[in-house]
């Protein structure tokens, strides 16, 4: 069987490098033979799907238990989005994700960074990894069916909201404007439909009045990152898809990005809606 994967095209700078001269390490698609990547561990294969660096907490999370001598999984490979102009456009760089894989030493040739989840190419390739899980963070992209059916105990996403409310792009932003003062994290199976699979684990925290969405964000990630290695064994024998709970679809709240008009203040409003909206940098989004 053949696989693709995206591989190093020129040397690797002897100085340490940017992101800009690191692109020329995806800008090549070569065939090279399964064996080349298929591991020969008993370790059960994961990829791990992620852009933002709010992603990079999940992967050290999963990078790190993954080398006890006692895991049962690894992280197989890494998809992410491709390469785009940052800094306002000058620049084109990795995501944050693929830098942060690359400076903990991650295979490039397992880094994969299709346009679109159900490019024919990609999902050959990941076919040939047969991973028994797939997980989401912030990873951006609409996964169709053909991507859900591969892996053998499903997708899990960690979303950072108590579902089924705030459900979509901008929970974490949505919920600051909203001045909730109770949050979580959710664990869920993931389907077609946004945000919508069966949960398989929460956990709530207390929102402090002073908090930013960006630090609200990173603690989020940080739960959601230990409660997936908590429930990584259930998942992985199959008992976590017969526990997780359908969601209510009647409590279902929406978010949606944060659109430009909704940054600007208005100081005719309550105290305490200027004061959600000014504390937050909305432009974060997942």
């Amino acid at each position: 069987m053949q696989m693709y994967s995206y591989r190093w095209c020129g040397s690797v700078p002897s100085t340490p490098t940017t992101a800009t001269t690191m692109i020329r390490r995806l800008c090549c698609l070569q065939s090279v033979s399964s064996a080349s990547t298929t591991t020969t561990t008993n370790k059960k294969p994961l990829v791990f799907l992620g852009a933002p660096q709010v992603s990079s907490i999940v992967l050290d999370t999963l990078l790190d238990a993954s080398a006890s001598p006692h895991s049962s999984f690894e992280v197989a490979a890494i998809v992410t989005q491709p390469a785009a102009r940052r800094d306002r456009g000058k620049k084109l760089a990795l995501s944050p994700l693929a830098t942060h894989a690359l400076d903990r030493g991650f295979s490039p040739d397992l880094i994969f960074t299709p346009h679109k989840a159900g490019d024919d190419a990609f999902l050959s390739n990941l076919k040939a990894l047969q991973p028994h899980l797939c997980i989401t963070a912030a990873y951006g992209n609409i996964l169709p069916t053909k991507f859900l059916d591969i892996p053998q105990f499903g997708t899990v996403n960690i979303h950072p909201s108590l579902l089924p409310l705030y459900r979509g792009a901008a929970p974490v932003q949505r919920a600051l404007l909203d001045g909730v003062r109770e949050t979580g994290v959710s664990l869920a199976f993931t389907v077609r439909a946004l945000d919508a699979g069966p949960i398989i684990a929460t956990e709530t925290i207390q929102v402090d009045d002073q908090i930013k969405a960006p630090d609200l964000l990173d603690l989020l990630f940080r739960k959601g990152s230990d409660l997936l290695i908590r429930e990584l064994p259930s998942i992985l024998d199959g008992s976590a898809r017969l526990k997780a709970q359908p969601q209510d679809d009647s409590k279902v709240t929406l978010a949606p990005k944060i659109n430009p008009d909704e940054s600007w203040l208005s100081f005719d409003k309550e105290a305490s809606v200027v004061h959600n909206k000014g504390g937050q940098e909305l432009e974060q989004e997942l």
